[in-house]
Order: structure tokens, then C-alpha cells, then sequence
């Protein structure tokens, strides 16, 4: 069976690698273009296509996915099946161009968080489990029909990128399971419609920076949840003078709060500990990045810390 597979991230490696060691005839690859990054704007690769060159795969990097010469030297592969694993929203004419389809592989269990930022969201509103799922694309995005899923536990001090790499590997078993079955024929296909008439559905929308800022006046284990859900990447900010204070590693300490402090005023003992308060009790900063620095642990932070 000859397979075309798309995707940019680490995260998608992972698969593409799966389905390699698996013995599957992945024929080429379509990632992102090269773009320059970082603060010498450096022209970068994906890691898709770095892991697709060092094993001699083909690899194709559109600027338009309706670009028609892109079009014909995908169908010039003649690939009987295309898998998705966190690229980009395709058109109708590339999904539906196989013969068997287009597998997608999503780190939610579909219908729930549907979405740009699957694992972020679940780890942000406190769930204990998530997984992956596997499912067949159509018009509509993430709502296509399920073929496989996996549920992946959610333990409290996990962060978005413990489970994402969790998930990566959970996932990328459960791809090469899918694309064994389709291979036979073998595989069933579940309405999600059948499943969101069931569930009150939560989304997952893409997050922005706006989106990362850091509400003291919520309960401390909304905000512990919020900032684990964040971490490593993009990461929740508070203001701390004047500038941008990410934090990454932190935990709920229950309240009582002093009646004299607001919601994100600073408690510390200038050394050992870093403490914000929320509405019910204090968030313990354990690591953070002030704006222009690097990455660091609470006490290192606090030994050139100045406090007004």
C-alpha cells in the first residue's frame, strides 16, 4: 500500500517513524516550507523533513496546498493512502484524493477538544485522562469518523508537554494499528455524531498570546492547572515590574490568604521561595523566565531578584 504522509512537528516524527519500522511503503512526505527562525533568523527545517531526508523519502513543501503543480506531483505518487499527523487543515481536492482516503491521527478522544490545541486545553481544565484518536477526514475539522482511540491517563502534576509526549508515542502506535487494518480491510468506521449527542462537547481553539496571561483572582487550583496546561510552550505570564514573567513549574498551596493581599501580590522570603496569591490560597513558583533572561529555578531567580 503506498502512503503519503504529512506532517511538520517532533511530534509527528514520532509516527512517521512507527510506520517505518512497521515495514509501511511511505512513498513521500509533505511538510512545511523552510522559514527562517529564531534571533539570527536562521532558515529552519522541519522535523518532519529532517527524519524524511536522513531516511531518503521524498519529501514535497508546498507554500499553497491548491497550488495546481503541488496537486499533480502529489497524484503522480499515486498513493493509495495519505496520513495527517499535526500539520495543516487540507482542501477537499488533497484529502479526497486516494483511493483508501486520509487517516488523521489527533491528541483528544474525539468529539471532545476538537482543535488546534488538544492537549493544552485538557491539561488546563484539570481532566484526568485524555488519549488519541484516529479518524477518517472529511469536510468539517476533527469531526470526521473515528476508526481507533487510546486513552492516556492525566496524573496532577503533569504538564502539556508530559502528555504530549505521552501521547506522541501512544499515538504513534495506534497510527500503524490504523493503517494495518485499512490495509486489510478490516477497520471500522464510528459516526462521531453518534458519540457528541452523548457528551457535552469541549473545544479546543488555537491559543494566542492573550490567551497566556495569568488570572490571580481565580481559585489556586484553576490557575496550577492553567499554568501546567501552558507548560513548556507557549507558557503563562504574570507582569512582575514592568516586565514579562513566564512560569513554568509551580504548585497549589491552599489558602488562607492574608486580607491585605490582592489577588497576584508577591510573597517571598527574598531567597528559598516565590509565591503569588490567588483567590483562595498562594501558587509556589518553582521555575521561571523574566523577560530577557533565561530559563531558571525560583532561587536562582531570587538571588538577583530586587523587590520594591
Amino acid at each position: 500500500m503506498r502512503i503519503i504522509f504529512m506532517g511538520t512537528p517532533e511530534f509527528a516524527v514520532a509516527s512517521l517513524s512507527a510506520l517505518l519500522e512497521a515495514g509501511e511503503n511511505v512513498v513521500a512526505v509533505v511538510t512545511v516550507a523552510d522559514k527562517p527562525a529564531g534571533r539570527g533568523q536562521k532558515v529552519q527545517e522541519s522535523a518532519v523533513k529532517k527524519f524524511a531526508l536522513s531516511r531518503g523519502i521524498p519529501v514535497l513543501q508546498p507554500d499553497k496546498l491548491k497550488d495546481p503543480d503541488f496537486i499533480n506531483a502529489l497524484a503522480a505518487y499515486q498513493a493509495d493512502l495519505q496520513v495527517v499527523v499535526a500539520f495543516r487543515m487540507l482542501p477537499e481536492v488533497v484529502w479526497n484524493m486516494p483511493p483508501k482516503g486520509t487517516v488523521n491521527l489527533h491528541a483528544s478522544l474525539l468529539p471532545q477538544y476538537r482543535g488546534a490545541a488538544p492537549i493544552n486545553h485538557a491539561v488546563m481544565n484539570g481532566e484526568r485522562e485524555t488519549g488519541v484518536t484516529t479518524f477518517l477526514l472529511q469536510h468539517e475539522i476533527d469531526t470526521g469518523n473515528i476508526l481507533l482511540s487510546e486513552r492516556v491517563s492525566i496524573e496532577a502534576d503533569d504538564t502539556a508537554g508530559d502528555i504530549h509526549d505521552k501521547l506522541m508515542y501512544v499515538g504513534a502506535e495506534l497510527l500503524v494499528k490504523t493503517v494495518q487494518l485499512i490495509r486489510e480491510d478490516k477497520h471500522h468506521e464510528i459516526p462521531q455524531a453518534s458519540i457528541a449527542d452523548e457528551q457535552k462537547l469541549k473545544h479546543a481553539p488555537k491559543i494566542f498570546k492573550d490567551d497566556c496571561k495569568i488570572q490571580w483572582e481565580r481559585p489556586v487550583e484553576e490557575v496550577y492547572n492553567f499554568i501546567r496546561g501552558l507548560s513548556p510552550y507557549p507558557a503563562a505570564f504574570t507582569v512582575f515590574q514592568g516586565k514579562t514573567l513566564k512560569i513554568f513549574a509551580c504548585r497549589p498551596l491552599k489558602g488562607p490568604v492574608l486580607p491585605e493581599k490582592e489577588p497576584g501580590s508577591i510573597v517571598t522570603d527574598g531567597k528559598h521561595y516565590l509565591r503569588f496569591t490567588t483567590r483562595d490560597g498562594y501558587l509556589d513558583v518553582l521555575q521561571l523566565q523574566l523577560e530577557g533572561k533565561k530559563k531558571m529555578s525560583v532561587e536562582e531567580f531570587l538571588r538577583g531578584a530586587r523587590f520594591e
